[in-house]
């Protein structure tokens, strides 16, 4: 699809990455199994998209291996290209640092192609809170994985798949400025078209199958002191400290099969409108998350607070009248109302003046295992501002950490026995241009050093019951806890 004529025009006029694009017929492949043959392997991701639970969204993108990487562990930005740290500074704001880096690469948009074209890839971890809020700073906690505060993948060679059309975008950027950059983008674009039609490995069949289920999963917290945990949450509530706070246990088993089998199981079972699968070298990391942390796009700024839980019902029927009981229940409703209002002021912050306004309310969305209560709150960016300030002042979403946010912040910290690292942190990307697209981590696993991790959380308000806290974070980790366990027998 890109001309010569187009790339020289570009690098006439200053840009430092052309995206040089080869669009293919591929209806005989999915999202996963482009995945499988150009990428499957660290430093790659794919993210795909299932709207409101029953219909994929029009473009899954597929991340091939990045050349380089940045990380950031408190205040320090490591650079990695082709897995070895070529770079080590300190840097005062790693926010505004990220938005450094994104601003210096310029690149042409081209006409006709998908939202997303390159840019950023990654995680901001929950603990980037440091960087927000520096009353918090000086709570440290036991970290029990290890992960990167952020990490983002440079993204600079990539395929969208557009579901609609049943056709690939294969995107490889070149830098005008190199000798034979246009010659040798297009031999990369000949490489990935014959890999496309001839395919790649045969898939591994899983090694050692292994039954698992929930019961296998352990606690960090066991279900006593978790229940501990909510009594005193509620003391805190009582005292006239916060109104809410989303406290949440981690849950780890032993896992020795394909990483990517627990995302293959994953998007089967738990359809979501984020779906992904990160594989950062040492780490995998694999979601399907039902709530945006914050979309930027064209200037506008949105954010879908859900709050409100119950299960799926065995029956239609069943199911029906549980969404009534949901829609009646009064603490629900205003845990909801309160999430609202937080949603408000924090677009509020960043947003023009008269332009913040709620539109979906008391939306029911239904997943595999339970259902929520949605809504949606939108606002027009101010000027001069970018998505770092947006993720300054949206992060972490209230939905995982409580209101007022600061003081639940403070709760949490004391009370949850590890760090949360990517647990209700964001995941997502920011393309070249600055829009970007952002998941709360939940509904997620990560994979490290022969075991896997899952996190769940419950919000605690005045009248929680401590027990059925515990039930409520079970539930949401149910899809997962299936997930793991197909993947371990072997799918």
């Amino acid at each position: 699809m890109t001309t010569h004529d187009q790339f020289q025009q570009s690098a006439a006029d200053g840009f430092t990455l052309v995206p040089v694009v080869r669009e293919v017929l591929s209806d005989l492949d999915t999202p996963l199994s482009v995945y499988l043959k150009l990428a499957d392997g660290p430093h790659t991701y794919l993210f795909e998209s299932v709207e409101g639970g029953e219909r994929f969204g029009r473009y899954s993108i597929i991340g091939l291996p990045a050349r380089r990487v940045y990380e950031f562990r408190g205040h320090t930005l490591s650079v990695r290209e082709h897995g070895e740290v070529v770079e080590t500074r300190d840097v005062a704001d790693p926010l505004a640092e990220v938005e450094r880096l994104r601003a210096a690469h310029k690149v042409p948009q081209l006409e006709g192609l998908p939202g997303f074209t390159g840019g950023l890839v990654g995680w901001f971890g929950f603990e980037c809170i440091e960087y927000i809020e520096p009353r918090l700073r000086a709570q440290t906690k036991p970290d029990e994985l290890g992960t990167p505060d952020i990490l983002l993948m440079l993204s600079d060679a990539l395929a969208v798949f557009d579901n609609l059309k049943g056709r690939l975008y294969l995107i490889v950027h070149a830098d005008p400025r190199e000798p034979q950059a246009w010659a040798r983008a297009n031999r990369r674009l000949d490489a990935l078209t014959h890999r496309l039609r001839h395919g790649g490995a045969p898939y591994p069949e899983t090694l050692q199958p292994k039954a698992l289920d929930e019961t296998d999963f352990v606690s960090g917290f066991t279900r006593e002191g978790f229940i501990a945990a909510v009594e005193q949450v509620k003391d805190y509530i009582r005292a006239g400290d916060a109104f809410q706070v989303v406290l949440s246990q981690r849950l780890s088993v032993p896992f020795h099969a394909r990483p990517v089998d627990v995302y293959r199981a994953l998007r089967a079972l738990n359809p979501s409108p984020y779906m992904y699968f990160l594989d950062v070298g040492g780490t995998q990391v694999v979601g399907s998350s039902p709530e945006i942390l914050v979309r930027l796009q064209g200037g506008k700024v949105t954010v879908r607070p859900i709050a409100g839980t119950r299960p799926r019902g065995r029956t239609a029927a069943e199911d029906q009248a549980l969404e009534a009981e949901l829609l009646a229940d009064p603490k629900e409703r205003a845990e909801h109302l309160m999430l609202i209002d937080l949603g408000r002021n924090d677009v509020g912050r960043v947003s023009q003046a008269g332009s913040v306004e709620v539109g979906e309310r008391f939306v029911i969305e239904r997943y595999s295992h339970v259902m929520h209560i949605v809504s949606e709150v939108t606002g027009r960016l101010k000027d001069g501002l970018s998505y770092a300030d947006v993720l300054r002042a949206t992060f972490p979403a209230g939905t995982v950490s409580g209101a007022p946010k600061i003081r639940a912040l403070e709760i949490i910290r004391q009370l949850e026995p590890v760090k949360r690292n990517v647990y209700a942190g964001a995941i997502g990307y920011i393309g070249w241009h600055g829009d970007a697209d952002t998941a709360i981590a939940i509904r997620t696993a990560v994979i490290q050093d022969g075991r896997l991790y899952v996190q769940a959380g419950a919000g605690i308000v005045y009248d929680s019951d401590p027990a059925m806290e515990w039930d409520e974070t079970m539930n949401k980790g149910r899809a997962l806890f299936r997930a793991v366990a197909q993947a371990a027998k072997g799918l």
